[in-house]
Order: C-alpha cells, then structure tokens, then sequence
C-alpha cells in the first residue's frame, strides 16, 4: 500500500494542468444553470479548463439552457449521450476529454470556487490517485431539507463517509464528484456500462484493487441538492439497493456490512409477516421487531431534529423508513431479477 503524506495544499505554488470537467446530466433543467455557473466560476484558469456537459437526451430545457451558456464561454462544449445514463454519459466525455486531471461534477450539485484547484493540488502535490470531498446535501423545503438531512445522517445511510464525515481527511472506498489523473484512469479503464446506478463504486473498487489511494479531503466543499419528494427519494434508494446486487456478484469483496442490514431488516420483516399468518411466535416476533425499528427510528429522529431542527421532526421518520426499506427492497428484488448472473463475466470497458 502507497504511504500517505500529510501536505497541505495551500502550502505550494499554483500547478496549472490541463483539467477537463465532465458532467453526464439529463432533464435537469431546474438546476443546471446554477450548477454549470459553479463550475465557470472556479478560480481556476479558464485557458486550462474544458467543461464537457454530456446530455442524455434530455427532453426538457437542459440542452437549451447550456447552449445559452456555452455561446457565451468557450470551453464549453455539449455532447450527445444516446445512452441516456450516466455511465455511458461518463465513457463518452472520457473518450474526448483531453485534460491531464478528469473530474466528475453532477449537474444536480454546486461546487465551490476552489474545488479545481484543490483538487488538481491533491493530485499533482501527494501519492493519491483519486480525491474528493464531503458533500453538504440540502432541500429547497423543509421536506425536502428532512431528507437531505436523513441522507447526511449515520442513521441514514450507515458509514458513508463522503455524506457523514465533514472535518477530517482519510482514505475511503469512495468519494462524490472525485478527480482523477488520467493515467489513472488509462489504467482503470472505462465505466461499466450496465450499472445504471452504483457505477462509481463499482469503479473505485476496481481503481483500489489496482493498488490506488483514494482521498477525502475535508477542504474540497460541494452541495447536493436532495430528491424534493418521498416518492422520489423511494425510487432513487430502490435502484441504489438494486444494481448494488449487481456490483456485488461482479465484485463480492466491495461490499461492507452496512450494505447487508437494509435488505435482512425488510427480509425478517417479510418471513415474519408470511409465518404470522400460522405461528402465534412468528407475530411475536413481527411485532418485536417492527416495535424495535419503531423505537429507532423515533430516537434518531428526535436526536437529529434536537441538533438541526424541531420542525424536520414531522418528516424525518418517514425519509429515514425509506430510505431503510427502498433500499433493502431493491436489494432482495435484484436478487430475485439477476439470480441467473452469479457467473464471472467480462467487464464492459
């Protein structure tokens, strides 16, 4: 394993490579404009940065809006996806980029001026081979900020570091919106197309397994803007629990314990609902179990709202049940949906 070193960035004089930022997007028309803006507002030169905005298609006014800002700027360019996910969106600006340092910025998010230039410093100035930042996920309405909160939260989404953990810098398995150098990324070869979701883990494990040191760094700052409905946040943690299966048999040492709890809670829950209906024990058990989570549920909920805000309370039970229950849902049913696909296969890309 590669030995960290403890530099500080700020330390050294700017490192001016040739950085190309690439942002796979689609129908994001209620957001783009701010978060390209972020992107054109670095304090990064401008002479050295290609801002590659891959759109999938997007039949909404997202391809509108940054060919508005791309007549105006340069270094803009807007690509065609046909793929219309991300992972293909993200191939196909990797194929054209022609910087030096690649960083993945999302159209759903905002970066702050610095975020280039740290990173670029990172990589250039210390032995990691990606970095990143944490990430600070908000809403634009109390119910929407309750689920950002929820999914900033350890109750929420486990030991995700790069949404729990603020102020310190560590290795991890993966980060947001990362840079890598483009070597890197010859050696990694191209994302897997398949995975419609997950895709970035599934790409940092195998960028781990190659030997590689992937940073977080608590001064590379971004903002998320979180889905604005249960309904949404239910289908967007549904397909994270999905393709994870998928991850999982394609790469089995990826996955962590954490990643476990949320598909056993919903299976118990499931076997306990259908032996109830015959065992006097089983509704025992079902109603002990259901009781358990409750009471947690609850607790957390009460302990969050208490440090970010009495009035997320009324909603803060239900983000944190769906995202439990979505994600494990989506989990046992890509069980059942890739049963046959235990079978090693050749990686796309």
């Amino acid at each position: 394993m590669k030995t960290p070193v403890n530099h500080d960035p700020e330390k050294y004089e700017p490192v001016q490579k040739t950085v190309s930022i690439l942002m796979p997007v689609r129908n994001e028309g209620e957001f783009i404009r701010k978060s390209l803006q972020t992107v054109i507002d670095q304090d990064y030169p401008s002479e050295h940065l290609e801002i590659l905005v891959i759109d999938g298609m997007s039949d909404d006014n997202t391809r509108q809006i940054v060919n508005e800002i791309a007549a105006q700027h340069r270094h803009i360019r807007l690509i065609d996806n046909p793929g219309r996910i991300v992972p293909t969106g993200l191939n196909i600006g990797l194929q054209q980029a022609r910087g030096e340092i690649i960083i993945r910025v999302d159209g759903h998010c905002e970066i702050q001026p610095d975020y280039v230039r740290r990173c670029v410093q990172y990589l250039t100035r210390e032995n990691v081979d990606g970095v990143g930042g944490p990430i600070d996920t908000i809403g634009e309405t109390h119910a929407a900020q309750a689920i950002a909160i929820s999914m900033s939260s350890p109750f929420g989404v486990g030991g995700s570091a790069f949404r729990t953990i603020k102020d310190r810098r560590m290795d991890v398995d993966t980060v947001a919106f990362p840079a890598y150098r483009r070597e890197t990324i010859q050696k990694a070869g191209l994302f897997d197309e398949e995975l419609v979701r997950n895709q970035d883990d599934e790409y940092n494990f195998r960028l781990r397994e190659m030997g590689g040191r992937i940073l977080l760094a608590p001064d590379i700052r971004s903002r998320y803007y979180s889905r604005s409905s249960f309904s949404s946040l239910w289908r967007q943690y549904f397909q994270y629990g999905y393709w994870k299966v998928r991850v999982m048999q394609k790469h089995p040492r990826q996955m962590s314990l954490r990643q476990f709890v949320p598909p056993t809670f919903v299976a118990t829950i499931l076997a306990l609902a259908i032996l109830a209906l015959f065992l006097p024990v089983a509704r025992l058990l079902l109603a002990v179990t259901t009781g358990a989570y409750i009471l947690a549920n609850l607790f957390a909920s009460a302990w969050t709202a208490y440090r970010r805000g009495w009035q997320y309370l009324i909603y803060l039970p239900l983000a944190y049940a769906i995202l439990h229950i979505s994600y494990g849902s989506g989990f046992l049913y890509g069980l059942v949906r890739f049963r046959k696909r235990w079978k090693p296969e050749t990686r796309n890309g």
